[in-house]
């Protein structure tokens, strides 16, 4: 419940929204980053919750901007269906997203009480730091070995749930569900703005879903005025930022790679290390 952020300002509300506006789509952890940077500002952990809550901001701005694509999948999908044409493309991508899908939903259960415990073992910054820099080394090793031919067009569901289950591994902050999809979308061959925009696409089950039950638990707990304009706050800029973020990374990886996250993430994560060894953030 939000209960415990009432006292939340709304600058406060609005920097965490425009971190996971910048942060969900780009490769380098929306979870890591709101649990960091309170910690260097001198805030309090704003907690599962509210991270999850802001969340449905990057869900509005996803569906806003692929809004024809998925209408177009899914004319393609029940046109296909009728015909019974199951090798069919949309029907192939409905399905490699669905079965993708259900990695995360099986573990993210399996670890509810884990993952939801505010300064859990999870939320460590030690455990961010470490999986910041394990996911930079991987997504480097992707671009190398990545043959980059792919399209969209060419998943099947066999990718789906291979990129499913690399998906899962964002549970653990710090690897980010952007990133462990990307990675493993490289590795499968596929073009890096293809990578992505299925990346993006995977993505929305996953983020509705856990948007959905985190906001359910808000509602059904106290809430005040203070409390509700904080969320408000933080998923109005957690909107409008992540639909500038999803233009920019597509746009940006047309022409370049993804080296600029590899090198961000590492001094991301040794930086967190450090600080956090230190006994400087907390």
């Amino acid at each position: 419940m939000l209960s415990d952020h009432a006292s939340m300002g709304l600058i406060e509300a609005a920097v965490l929204g425009i971190v996971q506006g910048l942060t969900e789509f780009l490769p380098i952890s929306s979870t890591a980053h709101l649990r960091v940077v309170p910690s260097l500002l001198g805030w309090s952990d704003p907690g599962v919750a509210y991270s999850a809550v802001i969340q449905l901001g990057s869900v509005i701005a996803v569906l806003a901007y692929f809004w024809k694509d998925l209408l177009n999948i899914a004319k393609g999908f029940f046109a296909a269906i009728s015909k019974k044409d199951y090798a069919a493309t949309d029907v192939r991508l409905v399905f490699a997203i669905l079965l993708g899908t259900v990695p995360i939903c099986v573990l993210g259960l399996a670890l509810k009480h884990v993952l939801e415990t505010d300064g859990g073992p999870l939320r460590s910054l030690t455990v961010i730091g470490a999986a910041s820099i394990v996911m930079a080394a991987l997504l480097a090793l992707a671009e190398r070995l990545g043959k980059r031919t792919r399209l969209v067009e060419d998943m099947g569901v066999k990718d789906g749930l291979l990129i499913g289950l690399a998906q899962a591994m964002a549970l653990i902050p710090g690897c980010s569900r952007s990133g462990t999809t990307l990675t493993a979308a490289l590795f499968l061959g596929m073009k890096r703005e293809d990578a992505a925009r299925f990346s993006f696409l995977l993505g929305i089950p996953a983020i509705v879903l856990s948007g959905l039950l985190e906001a359910k638990k808000v509602l059904e707990g106290p809430l005040d005025a203070g409390s509700t304009t904080s969320v408000l706050v933080g998923l109005a800029a957690a909107t409008v930022v992540s639909y500038a973020a999803i233009w920019w990374m597509l746009n940006f990886l047309k022409s370049h790679s993804t080296m600029v996250f590899i090198v961000y993430r590492l001094v991301f994560g040794v930086a967190v290390l450090g600080l956090a060894l230190s006994n400087l953030i907390h």
